[in-house]
Protein backbone atom coordinates (compact mmCIF):
# COMPACT_ATOMS: atom_id res chain seq x y z
CA UNK A 1 0.00 0.00 0.00
CA UNK A 2 1.47 3.40 -1.14
CA UNK A 3 1.21 6.37 0.97
CA UNK A 4 1.48 9.13 -0.89
CA UNK A 5 4.54 10.38 1.00
CA UNK A 6 7.54 11.54 -1.61
CA UNK A 7 11.07 11.37 -1.68
CA UNK A 8 12.87 14.96 -1.81
CA UNK A 9 15.56 15.52 -4.38
CA UNK A 10 18.13 16.01 -1.36
CA UNK A 11 17.20 12.55 -0.24
CA UNK A 12 18.21 11.17 -3.89
CA UNK A 13 21.67 12.96 -4.15
CA UNK A 14 22.90 11.88 -0.68
CA UNK A 15 22.24 8.30 -1.81
CA UNK A 16 23.65 8.71 -5.34
CA UNK A 17 26.94 10.57 -3.75
CA UNK A 18 27.08 7.17 -1.31
CA UNK A 19 26.53 4.78 -4.18
CA UNK A 20 29.41 6.59 -6.20
CA UNK A 21 32.64 5.73 -4.63
CA UNK A 22 34.99 8.05 -7.02
CA UNK A 23 38.22 6.00 -7.33
CA UNK A 24 40.17 9.38 -8.07
CA UNK A 25 38.95 11.05 -5.27
CA UNK A 26 41.04 13.15 -3.32
CA UNK A 27 41.56 13.40 0.85
CA UNK A 28 39.06 16.04 1.23
CA UNK A 29 36.15 14.24 -0.83
CA UNK A 30 37.18 11.32 1.13
CA UNK A 31 36.58 12.41 4.36
CA UNK A 32 33.44 14.65 3.32
CA UNK A 33 31.45 11.22 1.90
CA UNK A 34 28.96 10.06 4.32
CA UNK A 35 29.60 6.69 6.45
CA UNK A 36 25.55 6.69 7.77
CA UNK A 37 22.55 8.61 7.30
CA UNK A 38 19.27 9.28 8.87
CA UNK A 39 15.99 9.61 6.91
CA UNK A 40 12.81 11.00 8.39
CA UNK A 41 9.09 12.42 7.29
CA UNK A 42 8.60 15.77 6.97
CA UNK A 43 6.72 17.74 9.70
CA UNK A 44 3.30 17.84 6.98
CA UNK A 45 4.09 13.69 6.83
CA UNK A 46 4.37 14.17 2.93
CA UNK A 47 7.84 14.10 2.14
CA UNK A 48 10.98 11.89 2.86
CA UNK A 49 13.93 13.83 3.81
CA UNK A 50 17.31 14.07 5.56
CA UNK A 51 17.77 14.37 9.38
CA UNK A 52 19.31 17.42 10.06
CA UNK A 53 22.81 16.76 11.85
CA UNK A 54 21.76 12.75 12.02
CA UNK A 55 24.62 11.48 10.14
CA UNK A 56 28.24 10.38 10.33
CA UNK A 57 31.17 11.06 7.83
CA UNK A 58 33.88 9.37 6.74
CA UNK A 59 36.62 11.69 7.81
CA UNK A 60 35.23 11.46 11.69
CA UNK A 61 36.04 8.01 11.62
CA UNK A 62 38.99 7.33 13.92
CA UNK A 63 39.08 11.31 14.84
CA UNK A 64 35.79 11.85 16.97
CA UNK A 65 34.37 8.67 16.08
CA UNK A 66 35.98 5.72 17.07
CA UNK A 67 33.16 2.95 16.67
CA UNK A 68 30.97 4.23 13.38
CA UNK A 69 28.65 1.33 14.33
CA UNK A 70 27.87 1.70 17.41
CA UNK A 71 27.79 5.53 17.05
CA UNK A 72 24.93 4.69 14.35
CA UNK A 73 22.95 2.85 16.59
CA UNK A 74 23.35 5.78 19.19
CA UNK A 75 21.88 8.32 16.36
CA UNK A 76 18.53 5.41 16.07
CA UNK A 77 15.65 7.20 18.00
CA UNK A 78 14.11 4.96 20.60
CA UNK A 79 10.55 5.92 20.25
CA UNK A 80 10.08 6.62 16.45
CA UNK A 81 10.70 5.30 13.15
CA UNK A 82 13.29 6.27 10.80
CA UNK A 83 14.82 4.68 7.30
CA UNK A 84 18.69 4.51 7.01
CA UNK A 85 21.50 4.27 4.72
CA UNK A 86 24.68 2.71 6.55
CA UNK A 87 27.63 1.75 4.05
CA UNK A 88 29.54 -1.07 5.79
CA UNK A 89 33.14 -1.67 5.08
CA UNK A 90 34.09 -5.12 6.06
CA UNK A 91 36.67 -8.43 4.80
CA UNK A 92 35.17 -11.86 4.32
CA UNK A 93 37.44 -15.13 4.28
CA UNK A 94 38.49 -13.66 0.13
CA UNK A 95 38.39 -10.33 -0.41
CA UNK A 96 37.40 -6.33 1.47
CA UNK A 97 33.89 -5.29 0.72
CA UNK A 98 31.98 -1.98 1.03
CA UNK A 99 28.56 -2.14 0.93
CA UNK A 100 25.07 0.02 1.16
CA UNK A 101 22.81 -1.10 3.55
CA UNK A 102 19.08 0.04 3.87
CA UNK A 103 17.57 0.09 7.17
CA UNK A 104 14.03 0.75 8.40
CA UNK A 105 13.60 1.53 11.76
CA UNK A 106 10.38 0.62 13.24
CA UNK A 107 11.05 0.33 17.07
CA UNK A 108 8.83 -1.67 19.58
CA UNK A 109 8.29 1.77 21.06
CA UNK A 110 7.03 4.32 18.12
CA UNK A 111 3.47 5.27 18.26
CA UNK A 112 1.22 3.02 15.54
CA UNK A 113 0.78 5.63 13.15
CA UNK A 114 4.26 5.87 12.91
CA UNK A 115 4.61 2.72 12.04
CA UNK A 116 1.99 2.68 9.50
CA UNK A 117 3.13 5.81 7.74
CA UNK A 118 6.77 4.55 7.43
CA UNK A 119 6.10 0.99 6.52
CA UNK A 120 3.48 2.08 3.66
CA UNK A 121 5.97 4.92 2.48
CA UNK A 122 9.16 2.14 2.20
CA UNK A 123 8.56 1.10 -1.34
CA UNK A 124 8.79 5.05 -1.94
CA UNK A 125 12.38 5.23 -1.07
CA UNK A 126 13.75 1.98 -2.39
CA UNK A 127 12.18 2.51 -5.78
CA UNK A 128 14.79 5.67 -5.55
CA UNK A 129 17.75 3.31 -4.04
CA UNK A 130 18.34 1.37 -7.60
CA UNK A 131 21.00 -1.08 -6.69
CA UNK A 132 21.30 -2.14 -2.63
CA UNK A 133 22.00 -5.11 -1.77
CA UNK A 134 21.08 -5.25 1.63
CA UNK A 135 17.77 -4.36 3.48
CA UNK A 136 17.35 -4.77 6.79
CA UNK A 137 14.33 -4.26 8.54
CA UNK A 138 14.95 -3.33 12.56
CA UNK A 139 12.16 -3.55 15.54
CA UNK A 140 14.53 -2.46 18.33
CA UNK A 141 18.53 -1.89 19.84
CA UNK A 142 18.65 -5.74 21.00
CA UNK A 143 18.27 -6.38 16.92
CA UNK A 144 20.89 -3.99 16.03
CA UNK A 145 23.42 -3.43 19.04
CA UNK A 146 25.65 -6.29 18.15
CA UNK A 147 27.35 -5.58 14.93
CA UNK A 148 27.55 -9.83 14.07
CA UNK A 149 23.87 -9.48 13.36
CA UNK A 150 24.94 -6.66 10.54
CA UNK A 151 27.62 -9.31 9.24
CA UNK A 152 24.86 -11.78 8.95
CA UNK A 153 23.00 -9.36 6.69
CA UNK A 154 25.87 -8.81 4.92
CA UNK A 155 27.50 -12.22 4.16
CA UNK A 156 26.58 -14.43 6.95
CA UNK A 157 29.50 -16.45 8.56
CA UNK A 158 32.47 -15.67 5.50
CA UNK A 159 32.74 -11.93 6.64
CA UNK A 160 35.27 -12.45 8.92
CA UNK A 161 35.46 -7.87 9.91
CA UNK A 162 33.61 -5.06 10.24
CA UNK A 163 34.75 -1.90 10.39
CA UNK A 164 38.33 -3.11 10.90
CA UNK A 165 36.78 -4.74 14.16
CA UNK A 166 36.49 -8.64 14.47
CA UNK A 167 33.36 -10.08 13.92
Amino acid sequence: MASGVTVTDEVITVFNEMKVRKAQANEDEKKKRKKAVLFCLSEDKKHIVLEAGKEILTGDVGTTIADPYLHFVKMLPADDCRYALYDATYETKETKKEDLVFIFWAPDGAPLKSKMIYASSKDAIKKKFTGIKHEWQVNGLEDIKDRRTLAEKLGGSSVVTLEGGPV
